[in-house]
């Protein structure tokens, strides 16, 4: 989303749109903008993938007409935006690149790119990186620079300890093909694994708007893809590659796992994902029309509520997911530092088995693993710290709260001590009314319904518009022309 077009809250995501011009990063999505107390606003095309426009700068209103020279200008732009080198030749640079001896083997710092001999002399005057083993180059995310855009790319790499268990547990409960959706560190232990294992039956398939690990995976493993617009990079072959790899062909089952960045819409990312879930229904296997895909969707627990909105028959589980190169999503904290990372899912709850060795148990009341810190409340007859520390129940709330909560006659919730009673007051930022946030805001939901209109109604409104403004302007003239004329007959 454009930044630079948006209020503290004053914008709301319609959806895809038909006919969406695109950016370099696929279709833009369409927005609205809104203001505290209306519902209706105006609408505009901005970037799916980039929330700020330093990192991607498109913008269009809905209503506007643009003329053929910014379009052939948008379309140059979009072209001189691409990747230097197409997949299929990055694949045949990387068939070259592994026959190079080992003293010849360098991958370029600052451009992110293998090079061939005949390229070293335009990267002389960079950072080079020498003498790259056949071991890195399995593990391409050991070398590359991780784009820590949280908004955009996010590249918050998973530690060894939950990529570990990711994969035994995948094993575990006879899952044979992975739906890697923007989790390049646990594909690459998969690849890995089944280059180094004769018996290692696991496959999977990299999806991720990172063009750079086409550098290292052929047209079968990655698919270069944007998860805020289910736009796939390489078109209809693309496309194809992946239901191909959806089909669960000789009972091989499939589960996609994701790993989106924190601060992307989770309206856009649901809807992606419903489209790859759509995908695996269509490859036609008999008893798949009622079922969704097996789903492991790795977010922040405080998201929980909009990731049920969009899927109900989600669950999410206790386990802490911690990351490499993330200062405070880490194994082994305790208290508020603790990773709030957790793996959200569609599967029974009481396959997921969490390691005894961490901490975590099994509540034979929930059926379900819990952190060591989730005690059972019998008053809400679930275990319900979601952060790892063990809740309280306020019984005037008639739930159970964080610890550092206290219940406030003022404001009749529970919040932290330090609060300030008079923001607790004010109402939606759209629609203006106390009892629910603008992400639930109905309103919300009506301007999308409104979408789906016809355009005629609103063209002929805005016609009625300028009519009207037209007729009050010309009764205006006529009723100022009165009064010259009035003033001028009292002076003779």
């Amino acid at each position: 989303m454009a930044a630079g077009e948006r209020g503290p809250g004053g914008i709301a995501l319609v959806g895809p749109a038909s006919g969406a011009p695109s950016c370099p990063h696929g279709p833009a999505l369409l927005f609205v903008k809104t203001s505290q107390g209306k519902e209706e606003g105006r609408r505009f095309y901005a970037c799916s993938a980039c929330r700020d426009r330093k990192d991607c700068n498109f913008f269009q209103w809905e209503d506007e007409k643009v003329s053929e020279t910014r379009l052939a200008a948008r379309e140059e732009y979009n072209r001189n935006h691409q990747p230097t080198f197409t997949h299929r030749q990055n694949v045949e640079r990387y068939k070259n690149f592994v026959l190079l001896p080992l003293s010849k083997r360098r991958f370029c710092q600052e451009c992110q790119q293998l090079l061939l001999p005949a390229e070293w002399e335009k990267h002389s005057n960079h950072q080079l990186l020498c003498d790259i083993s056949t071991a890195q180059l399995k593990s391409p995310s050991q070398f590359l620079y991780p784009l820590e855009n949280k908004k955009t790319n996010a590249q918050y790499l998973f530690a060894d300890r939950s990529c570990q268990f990711l994969l035994n547990l995948l094993i575990d409960l006879g899952f044979r093909r992975v739906l890697s959706v923007g989790t390049p560190r646990l594909h690459e232990m998969i690849q890995s694994k089944a280059s180094q294992e004769e018996d290692f039956r696991v496959r999977s398939l990299l999806l991720d708007i990172d063009f750079r690990y086409s550098q290292f995976y052929t047209e079968d493993e990655f698919c270069h893809y944007n998860m805020f617009n289910h736009y796939f990079f390489g078109g209809e072959a693309a496309r194809e590659t992946c239901r191909k790899f959806l089909y669960e062909d000789n009972g091989e089952r499939v589960i996609m796992v994701t790993d989106p960045p924190f601060g992307g819409l989770v309206e856009a990312l649901a809807s992606s994902f419903k489209k790859l879930m759509a995908m695996w229904k269509e490859t036609g296997k008999e008893g798949q029309d009622n079922k969704e895909m097996p789903m492991f969707w790795i977010f922040p627990y405080f998201f929980e509520s909009r990731i049920l909105d969009f899927f109900p028959s989600f669950s999410m589980m206790d386990y802490q997911v911690d990351y490499d190169n993330h200062a405070l999503y880490k194994h082994g904290k305790t208290g508020r530092r603790q990773s709030p990372v957790r793996i959200f899912t569609n599967l029974t709850p009481s396959i997921i088995v969490l390691p005894v060795e961490e901490g975590y148990r099994f509540c034979t009341l929930c059926q379900r693993y819990v952190s060591s810190g989730n005690q059972h409340c019998e008053m809400c007859n679930s275990c319900t710290s979601k952060d790892g520390r063990r809740w309280k129940h306020c019984v005037l709330c008639k739930k159970c709260v964080k610890p550092s909560w206290f219940h406030c006659n003022n404001c009749n919730c529970c919040a932290l001590p330090n609060h300030s009673c008079e923001q607790t007051d004010s109402g939606c930022f759209v629609c203006g009314k106390a009892g629910h946030k603008r992400s639930a805001c109905p309103s919300l939901s009506r301007t999308r319904t409104a979408f789906q209109n016809d355009k005629k109604k609103g063209q002929k409104t805005s016609k009625k518009v300028k009519m009207g403004i037209c007729k009050r302007s010309a009764t205006k003239r006529a009723i100022f022309s009165r009064k010259k004329i009035k003033n001028k007959k009292k002076k003779t």
